[in-house]
C-alpha cells in the first residue's frame, strides 16, 4: 500500500502498465512512529482540522481520525511553521523514537502493474450550494458528515450532541433532504442514493442519545431501496421520527432558533422552528475526476463520474481499467463493498497468466507451547467503541472490577480496540506481560474476533487462547436508559469471561484440499456472469437451470433504462457460455441433495423433461443465483380485466408493431401489492421500469396522457435523469397515501380508475385506456433451497449474506455465495457486479486448493460412544457421521462441515462429545463464576 500518492502519468496497455507516481513527503517515519501523541501535544500551532470537518482545531501533526490506516502521525505541509517559515522543529527533539524527518522529499515512483482499478471515492459539494440554508452564516446548520462526525467519540463533544451556539443540547432538530443533490441549480441532477437512509440512521442514533428529542424529517421522496431498508424508516416512524414531504426554501435565524421555510405539495407555504439543521448532502465526482481522466483517458459521464455501461457495470471506456466505488456513481457501502470484488476478479483475471508469481506470505512467529503447570495469566482489555460502549458503560469501572479477578495479571482500556494502535498496543502487552490468555471486552464477535485472533496469532499465542465479551449488543444497547444496569451486567460477563479463559487451551487449525469445480444453481443473468467469470479465472463449473433454456428473468425484459437492447446482450452472452469448455450447462434440473462442506461438497442433480436422470457432482464451492420472478398481486383486477398489465407486460407490448401499443391514455400505479400490501418491501427496479416505459410510450405517441400515481419515486443515482425527462414531456405524477390508495374498478370492457389529488386536493375519477401496475419481485424456490443448503433467509424470503457490509455476497455457509434476485430485487448492472463479486469470492478457495476450518468443532471420545446415533440424526450440516471402529459403531466429527451448533454435544446421553472451545468444563466454570457472584452481592447485602 502506497500512501500520500498522486498519478502523474499512465501508459502501456492491459497486463503491462507503467504508472508513475508522486509521493509526497509525511514528513514522519511510518514505521518508527509509535504514535505516542507527544510531538502533537507539544506542537505550538492550532489550525481547522479538515477531516473534522471544521468542527474542531487541531495541530499541524495529527492523526486523522481514530482508526485511521496506517495509525501514525503525520505532518500537515500547508500550516507547519518550519515547512513554510523555517521555524520551529519543538518537535525534533520531543520525538523518542527519532521518527521526525524534515528532510523527506517527495520521491518518483515507477509501478508496473497488469490492471488498473480506479477507486477515488467521492467529491463534497461546494459550501455555495448551501448557504440558502444559512450554512456557514450560522453555526448550528450543519452538513450530515460535519453531524456524523459530532455524534462519535473522537468529534469535538465526544460523542455529546450540542448546538455548536452556545452547547446546549437541542431539543429540536431537522434534516434537510435532497442538498445538492436531484438540483440543477447546482447541475447535480443525479440522486446520491444513500442521503435518506444516512439520514434516517443519524436521526436513530440521535434518539438513542436523547429519547425526547423532536427530530423532523423534510424530504420530497424518501428513497430507502435496498434490502429491508424500508423496515428502517418504519423502526424511525415507531419511535416519534416525523416524515414531512415538503420543499424548503430557506432556512433563517429567529429567536434563537432557526426557522425553516417551507412549501408542500398542496401548494401551502409553512414555517417551523428548529434548535439545528441537518444538510443531508449528496456524493460528489471526486474534485480531480477531470484530471483522472485526463491521466487515464477514461470517459466521464455528464455528471464527471467514470462512464460505464449497464452490462459492463465495472469496466471503463479504456481496456483494462476497472472502476469501483462512488467514482462509477453513488451508492452505499454494501454496494462498494460489492464492486470492490468484482473489480479484483477483473483484474486477477487481466493478469491470470501471473498467479502466484511475486507473491509474498505472511510469517507468523512460533507459537507459544503451553504446558500444564505453566501460570495462567489472563489480560482484559476493555474497550469503548467512542461511544457506543462508553455512553451507557462505565468502562473504567469494569476494566477496575476485572483487575481484581483471580488470574488477571494485567487490565485497562482502549477507545477502539480494533484500531491498528490499538491493536500494535495489544500485541506489544502479550510480549511484555508474558500474557498467555486473552480477554476483550468489546463488539460483537461476528465481526470482529477474526481480527483480534489474528492479532493474538501475530503476538505469538494460538488464536483460541482469547474469549471475547460482547458488551454492546449485549449490554449498552439493549440497556441503553439503565447505564449502571448495564455497567454490572458488564462486569459479570467479564467475570464469566475470564473464568472460562483459565480452562481454554489452544486448538490446532486443520486444512482440508479443495475440488478445483464450482456449481451454479441459475441459469438468469446472475448464474451466467458466475459462470464465465469463474471460467475466466480457470476452474470449471456446472450450471443447472430449472427451465428448458437459460436466460431466467432477462428473457422477460426488452430494453434497459439507457435504451440497450437487453436481447442482444442476453444472446451474446449465453453463447459464450454455451461456447466454454469449461462450463456444462444442464437444462430442466432440479438440485435433489448436497452433502459435504467448504472444498468437499457432494451434490445429487436430476435432470431431462420427460426422462429424469440422475448424477452426482463433486465440487468445491456452491454460487446459489436462484433469480425471482414478478409479483402478481390479487388487487387492481390484475388478470381479470385485459385493460391492467404489469410493466412488464406493458415492456413487451410496447415492443411490438401493433399501432396501438402506445395508448393515448394511462394510468400507472406505483407500488402494486408491495411496501406493506403482500409484500412488505421494495423492489427496487419498478420506477425505473416505470420510466422506461413511459419513455417508450412517448417516443412513439408523444400526445398520451400519463398519469402515475405513487408514494415515493425511486430513480436513485443516474435514472434521476430519466424522471425529469419524463416530467419535462408532460407526465403527471400524484402522490398517494397508504390510507388513501387508488382504487380500480372494472366497467364492462372499460376499467375506472378513482384516486385522491394531493395537489389539488380532491378526488379524480377517470377512464384510462390501460392501468398499468409496478408490481413487486418476489424470489424463486429459497424456501426449500434454504433447508437443503442450510442457508438462512430474511422475513421476505431473500437469503441472508453473512455480513451486510463486510461479506455482502458470503452465505453462513461456508463455500456458498449468493448474488441477483436470490440475494435481493436490483437492476441488471448490479445483479451482474453482484455475480463477479460472488465469482471472485468462489475462487479464492479455488485458487488456493486448500482451505482452513475453524478449529471451534465438535469432537467424540469414541471411549464414551455408545454409537446411539442420536448426534448423526440431530446434526443439521451433517457433520457428524457413524464409523466401525473394531466390531462396535462410533460417531465421527467431519470437522469441515461442522458450525459448532452444540446440538450433538448437549443431546449425547454419555457426555461423549466435547465442543473446541466451549467443554463442560469451560461452561461450568462460567456457571459458577456468575453464580458466586450473586452470592457475594447477597451477603454483602
Amino acid at each position: 500500500m502506497v500512501t500520500n500518492a498522486d498519478l502523474l502519468s499512465l501508459e502501456g496497455k492491459p497486463g503491462n502498465f507503467t504508472a508513475k507516481l508522486n509521493i509526497r513527503p509525511r514528513y514522519i517515519d511510518a514505521d518508527a512512529c509509535t504514535a505516542c501523541g507527544l510531538c502533537t501535544q507539544y506542537c505550538p500551532k492550532h489550525h481547522s482540522d479538515p477531516y473534522n470537518e471544521g468542527l474542531s482545531i487541531t495541530r499541524p501533526i495529527h492523526i486523522d481520525y481514530a482508526q485511521a490506516v496506517p495509525a501514525t502521525y503525520y505532518i500537515d505541509p500547508s500550516s507547519c511553521m518550519h515547512i513554510q517559515h523555517d521555524t520551529c522543529q519543538i518537535c525534533v527533539p520531543v520525538c523518542q523514537s527519532h521518527a521526525i524527518n524534515f528532510n523527506q522529499k517527495p520521491e518518483a515512483r515507477d509501478l508496473q502493474v497488469g490492471a488498473v482499478i480506479l477507486s477515488p471515492g467521492f467529491g463534497k459539494i461546494s459550501p455555495e450550494v448551501l448557504e440558502k440554508f444559512s450554512y456557514g452564516k450560522h453555526p448550528d446548520v450543519v452538513t450530515a458528515f460535519e453531524y456524523e462526525r459530532m455524534t462519535t467519540a473522537s468529534g469535538p463533544f465526544m460523542g455529546e450532541i450540542k448546538c455548536f451556539s452556545d452547547g446546549r443540547h437541542p431539543k429540536s432538530l431537522a434534516f434537510i433532504q435532497c442538498v445538492g443533490s436531484r438540483d440543477l441549480g447546482c447541475d447535480n441532477g443525479y440522486c446520491s442514493s444513500v442521503c435518506c437512509m444516512y439520514a434516517i440512521k443519524e436521526a436513530l442514533v440521535t434518539k438513542e442519545h436523547d429519547p425526547e428529542v423532536d427530530i423532523t424529517i423534510y424530504y420530497m421522496d424518501i428513497r430507502t431501496q435496498g434490502k429491508d431498508f424500508d423496515a428502517a424508516r418504519e423502526r424511525a416512524e415507531a419511535i416519534g421520527i416525523k416524515f414531512v414531504r415538503a420543499k424548503v426554501a430557506d432556512v433563517t435565524p429567529w429567536d434563537n432558533h432557526l426557522k425553516l421555510t417551507y412549501s408542500t405539495l398542496d401548494g401551502q407555504h409553512k414555517f417551523d422552528a428548529h434548535d439545528m439543521v441537518v444538510l443531508s448532502v449528496g456524493l460528489e465526482s471526486p474534485k480531480d475526476a477531470k484530471n483522472i481522466s485526463k491521466i487515464t483517458n477514461v470517459e466521464l459521464n455528464h455528471y464527471d463520474f467514470c462512464k460505464t455501461g449497464t452490462f459492463t457495470p465495472l469496466e471503463s471506456s479504456e481496456n483494462g481499467i476497472i472502476v469501483a466505488g462512488a467514482f462509477q456513481g453513488p451508492k452505499d457501502i454494501p454496494e462498494s463493498a460489492t464492486q470492490s470484488s468484482g473489480s479484483a476478479l477483473l483484474a486477477s483475471t487481466a493478469m491470470k497468466q501471473q498467479r502466484g508469481k511475486g507473491t509474498i506470505s505472511k510469517e507468523y512467529p512460533e507459537e507459544l507451547v503451553l504446558k500444564d503447570d505453566d501460570e495462567v495469566r489472563i489480560g482484559v482489555f476493555v474497550c469503548h467503541c467512542g461511544i457506543n460502549i462508553s455512553s451507557v458503560v462505565d468502562c473504567p469501572e469494569v476494566a477496575e472490577d476485572a483487575g481484581g479477578m483471580e488470574n488477571v495479571t494485567y487490565y485497562t482500556e482502549n477507545l477502539y480496540s480494533c484500531s491498528q494502535d490499538a491493536q500494535e498496543q495489544i500485541k506489544k502487552t502479550i510480549k511484555d506481560q508474558n500474557l498467555n490468555r486473552v480477554v476483550i471486552a468489546a463488539c460483537s464477535p461476528r465481526t470482529h474476533e477474526p481480527l483480534f485472533q489474528e492479532t493474538l496469532k501475530d503476538a505469538g499465542l494460538n488464536r483460541n487462547l482469547f474469549e471475547m465479551v460482547n458488551i454492546r449488543d449485549q449490554c449498552s444497547w439493549v440497556h441503553a436508559n439503565e447505564p449502571q444496569a448495564a455497567t454490572d451486567k458488564s462486569k459479570d460477563l467479564v467475570r464469566m469471561a475470564v473464568s472460562k479463559a483459565a480452562h481454554i487451551q489452544p486448538l490446532p487449525e486443520q486444512t482440508v484440499p479443495v475440488t478445483p469445480k464450482a456449481l451454479i444453481i441459475g441459469g438468469g443473468v446472475a448464474g451466467l456472469t458466475a459462470a464465465l467469470s469463474i471460467a475466466d479465472q480457470g476452474f470449471e463449473s456446472v450450471l443447472i437451470e430449472k427451465s428448458s433454456k437459460i436466460g431466467g428473468n432477462l428473457l422477460n425484459l426488452k430494453n434497459t433504462i439507457n435504451g440497450e437492447k437487453i436481447s442482444d446482450y442476453l444472446k451474446k452472452l449465453a453463447a459464450k457460455v454455451k461456447k466454454s469448455k469449461m462450463i456444462d450447462v444442464v437444462t430442466d434440473a432440479t438440485l435433489l441433495e448436497t452433502s459435504g462442506f467448504v472444498g468437499n461438497f457432494s451434490s445429487v442433480i436430476e435432470s431431462g423433461k420427460t426422462s429424469k436422470k440422475e448424477q452426482t457432482i463433486d465440487h468445491g464451492v456452491i454460487i446459489v443465483a436462484t433469480g425471482g420472478h414478478e409479483h402478481r398481486p390479487d388487487m387492481y383486477e390484475l388478470g381479470k380485466s385485459k385493460k391492467v398489465v404489469t410493466q412488464q407486460e406493458l415492456e413487451t407490448k410496447l415492443a411490438g408493431r401493433a399501432k396501438n401499443r402506445a395508448p393515448d391514455s394511462i394510468v400507472m400505479i406505483q407500488c402494486a401489492g408491495s411496501r406493506g400490501d403482500d409484500l412488505n418491501y421494495c423492489s427496487k427496479v419498478c420506477c425505473n421500469h416505470a420510466m422506461k416505459n413511459i419513455l417508450k410510450i412517448k417516443e412513439i405517441n408523444p400526445d398520451s396522457q400519463i398519469i402515475v400515481l405513487y408514494r415515493d419515486i425511486r430513480t436513485y443515482g443516474f435514472a434521476e435523469d430519466a424522471y425529469l425527462e419524463a416530467r419535462k414531456k408532460g407526465v403527471i405524477f400524484i402522490p398517494y397515501e397508504m390510507d388513501r390508495k387508488p382504487v380500480v374498478t372494472k366497467k364492462g370492457s372499460k376499467v375506472q380508475v378513482d384516486f385522491f389529488d394531493s395537489i389539488m386536493q380532491e378526488d379524480v375519477s377517470m377512464t384510462p385506456d390501460l392501468v398499468t401496475l409496478s408490481v413487486g419481485i418476489v424470489p424463486d424456490g429459497t424456501e426449500e433451497l434454504s433447508k437443503m443448503l442450510k442457508l438462512p433467509v430474511t422475513a421476505n424470503n431473500f437469503f441472508l449474506e453473512a455480513h451486510v457490509k463486510l461479506r455482502p455476497v458470503e452465505a453462513a455457509v461456508d463455500g456458498i455465495y449468493i448474488c441477483g434476485l436470490a440475494h435481493a430485487p436490483k437492476p441488471v448492472d448490479e445483479t451482474i457486479v453482484q455475480a463477479q463479486a460472488a465469482a471472485a469470492k468462489a475462487a479464492m478457495p479455488l485458487v488456493k486448493g486448500f482451505v482452513k476450518v475453524d478449529p471451534i468443532v465438535s469432537s467424540v471420545n469414541q471411549d464414551d460412544c455408545i454409537g446411539c446415533g442420536i448426534c448423526t440424526s440431530l446434526c443439521p450440516y451433517g457433520a457428524i457421521v457413524m464409523k466401525k471402529v473394531g466390531k462396535k459403531r462410533k460417531a465421527e466429527t467431519v470437522s469441515a462441515s461442522c458450525k459448532a451448533c452444540g446440538i450433538c454435544a448437549s443431546h449425547c446421553p454419555t457426555f461423549a462429545i466435547s465442543m473446541g472451545g466451549f467443554t463442560n468444563e469451560q461452561l461450568t466454570s462460567q456457571i459458577e463464576a456468575f453464580g458466586n457472584r450473586k452470592v457475594e452481592e447477597k451477603v454483602e447485602a
